[in-house]
């Protein structure tokens, strides 16, 4: 369920990245160099006939509604961690994913009625929604998960973000395809979001304790194996001066704010480079744009599974595992980025190096992704809320800057936003090999009489697993 309410947060997410190119009317060429652009195979094949549901909207302000979403998930980042941690991850995760599917259902309504300036605010509201999703998420997993199943276990459920874009964008390029009309890819992952609404109410429940299904055996396993976990009571006093002056957390919040870029960058403009650049048709789009991200799904998984048998090896430490994969996250998507501007009108080339890229990004799922909770299991929730949340200004920075120097749609403006790219993953990526770690913080005991004793029986149990 964990890997299904972040697999609908992103089809909610993206469908509009593939919807946008359709929502708008083309772009008068006359002025372009056409040395410095690829050829039209599919001219006059418009998927949209009709006009009348066609918008006049400038690359700058495409960027702008598509960067809209990230204004309200910056929002509700840091709450969602605080009220997740005090009151279980159960009940916020889904009044986030509820509120996004009711706004996305609203999306063709509002567009209708108030062109950009209703979808930018419907927007920000959604993003207020969703920002809720990975604290609430990573609370539930703190309280799930043994602490050797965690690499694992987080790939799995992070990486719905993965399966979420593929479907988002295969379908998205689908239903417009058969149907005509963009508005048919808001109404279907609408509807899908609150399907998961209904079943979660049911399946899902914030600890152990309250689970009216599982065996006896299961919760005693898993009470003592996240028994350094403090009880709700325990850790109503948040260290927040230690937190926020906490060095590996600063680090950590760098290079995500570095990796959402590159992500980001992807997650919301592939589509619009595989319409404007390679000049694909929507059901084209749709399969294209997803390719790369089937296959970083595959590599998540498998690099899940692969550092956890690492670590039970002991072949590295933990912190060299967090390190080294997070260097492979960042490193390999930046050069293969920069390598797909260069193979230019090749569409094949082009969406090989696409794919490899973000295989390369795969590896971020056991090790950037799953840090947050190895600083601080007992405020995992509020740790992730200060990572992810302030990670997300990329998302606010790049939609706006990527459609503000690739008005014309060039080769060349889009080589210089990949040059960007691979230049912000590389320079986060450095301070993190330097600064960050893996190493259970001092502040997350809460301050109470038997912390020494605490602090004592917890080095022991984290000798013992890793």
């Amino acid at each position: 369920m964990g890997f299904f309410a972040i697999f609908n947060a992103y089809t909610m997410r993206i469908c509009l990245s593939v919807a946008i190119t359709e929502m708008v009317l083309p772009k008068n060429s006359s002025s372009i160099n056409h040395d410095d652009t690829c050829p039209n195979p599919n001219s006059g094949n418009k998927t949209i006939m009709d006009t009348d549901n066609l918008y006049d909207w400038s690359e700058t302000r495409q960027g702008l509604i598509l960067s809209s979403f990230y204004w309200g998930y910056v929002i509700t980042h840091l709450p969602g961690g605080i009220l997740a941690g005090r009151y279980g991850g159960k009940y916020l995760l889904n009044l986030g994913i509820l509120s996004t599917a009711i706004f996305t259902l609203l999306t063709p309504i509002v567009v209708e009625k108030f062109e950009w300036q209703g979808l930018i605010t419907l927007r920000a509201l959604e993003g207020l929604g969703e920002g809720t999703t990975y604290p609430a998420v990573t609370a539930l997993l703190a309280r799930w998960v043994p602490l050797g199943e965690r690499a694992r276990m987080s790939g799995i459920v992070f990486s719905g973000s993965h399966l979420g874009t593929v479907i988002g964008n295969v379908l998205s390029g689908y239903l417009i395809e058969i149907t005509g009309t963009w508005s048919s890819v808001f109404y279907v992952f609408g509807v899908i979001g609150i399907i998961w609404f209904l079943l979660s109410l049911v399946l899902t429940f914030s600890d152990p304790e309250n689970h009216p299904f599982i065996s006896d055996r299961e919760r005693l396993f898993l009470k003592d194996e996240l028994s350094h976990l403090h009880q709700e009571n325990e850790r109503k006093i948040v260290p927040w001066r230690s937190i926020l002056t906490s060095i590996p957390l600063w680090s950590l919040v760098i290079v995500q704010i570095g990796h959402d870029w590159g992500f980001f960058s992807m997650v919301t403009d592939l589509p619009k480079y595989m319409s404007d650049v390679m000049k694909f048709n929507v059901g084209e789009n749709g399969l294209w744009s997803s390719l790369p991200y089937i296959v970083m799904w595959i590599v998540a998984v498998g690099m899940g599974y692969f550092s956890d048998y690492c670590l039970k090896k002991n072949w590295f430490s933990i912190s060299f595992a967090r390190k080294f994969f997070t260097t492979i996250a960042s490193i390999g998507p930046g050069i293969f980025i920069v390598a797909a501007s260069y193979a230019e009108c090749n569409r094949a080339l082009a969406v090989s190096l696409f794919t490899i890229s973000m295989g390369f990004m795969g590896p971020y799922f056991c090790s950037t992704k799953v840090n947050a909770l190895d600083l601080s299991p007992n405020y995992a929730g509020i740790t992730m809320a200060i990572v992810n949340g302030l990670g997300a200004v990329s998302g606010i920075i790049t939609p706006y800057l990527i459609g503000a120097l690739t008005e014309d749609h060039t080769l060349s403006q889009w080589r210089l936003v990949f040059w960007i790219t691979l230049g912000v993953l590389a320079a986060t990526n450095l301070q993190y090999l330097y600064f960050g770690t893996a190493k259970t913080q001092w502040w997350d005991q809460p301050p109470n009489e038997n912390n020494d004793k605490c602090i004592k029986e917890k080095d022991i149990r984290m000798t013992e697993v890793y």
